[in-house]
């Protein structure tokens, strides 16, 4: 029962993580004006705002003026609905869980946004990071870098916290030094500082060691995915943008889930 709370609590997130993923990147408040259609500009009300269900009786279209109402709104309400299924699934209602719904929020939101944008807002970025460090006050992280620096007998919060902000700190920074070397070598952009920022936020979430694997994982599926893309719809590849947040925010995602069993 409780798994399942959360689920409906999550589709109710996504429905507001779809605001922000059409309001962020454009520099529009999400909180004023209330929603409306982007055709024809109306006042949705709240019985066609209804996660999920609205969209499958207005059958996909706006009440008002009939467009088409993207796929994207069910679909983050849906995957939102079931990453806060599994959080209380799989850990119960503990700090554990809260912590993974808080991270599976901003990382589908920041997913989608690069997916359809190329930008990943910094209200999501850096704001993630620090709730990132904050949580790992609460809920401790596994010993990594931290812990070799410190004596036994330390206190547990304190090292939890230095792992998450070492984790942002050396997966970002890295990130960060690829892009500015790529930029050296090749006179253009090669990495968004948006997704260095994104790094470090799942730096401060899962710590080093998963965030290296999520960076690797997002990495080689990213490569082929973009590779197959480009060849499938003949894109220059020069000049082609691979929305990498995406896929580093769906392994981030697994990872989050899966990684501490996969340790």
């Amino acid at each position: 029962m409780e798994a399942g709370i959360a689920g409906l609590f999550g589709l109710l997130i996504g429905s507001f993580l779809n605001v922000c993923i059409y309001r962020l990147p454009r520099d529009l408040s999400v909180l004023f004006p209330r929603s409306h259609c982007p055709e024809c500009e109306q006042t949705i009300a709240w019985y066609d705002n209804i996660p999920l269900l609205s969209y499958l009786v207005l059958g996909r279209r706006c009440r008002n003026c009939g467009a088409w109402i993207s796929w994207r709104y069910p679909a983050v309400e849906l995957l939102t609905g079931v990453l806060f299924y599994l959080a209380v699934y799989l850990y119960g209602v503990t700090p554990v869980a809260v912590k993974l719904c808080l991270f599976s929020a901003i990382l589908v939101e920041l997913t989608i946004s690069d997916l359809e944008t190329l930008i990943v807002p910094d209200e999501f970025t850096l704001g993630g990071l620090a709730l990132g460090v904050v949580t790992a006050a609460f809920v401790p992280m596994p010993s990594e870098l931290v812990s070799l620096f410190t004596s036994l007998d330390a206190d547990p919060r304190l090292v939890s916290v230095g792992n998450s902000i070492a984790g942002a700190l050396f997966t970002g920074g890295t990130l960060y030094l690829v892009g500015w070397l790529y930029k050296k070598v090749r006179k253009r952009e090669g990495l968004g500082l948006g997704d260095v920022k994104m790094i470090a936020m799942v730096g401060s979430f899962l710590g080093l060691h998963l965030t290296l694997l999520a960076l690797i994982a997002g990495s080689i599926v990213g490569s082929i995915v973009g590779l197959a893309y480009i060849y499938a719809f003949k894109k220059d590849p020069a000049t082609y943008e691979l929305p990498y947040g995406t896929f580093i925010g769906a392994a981030a995602i697994v990872m989050g889930f899966l990684g501490p069993r996969l340790i």
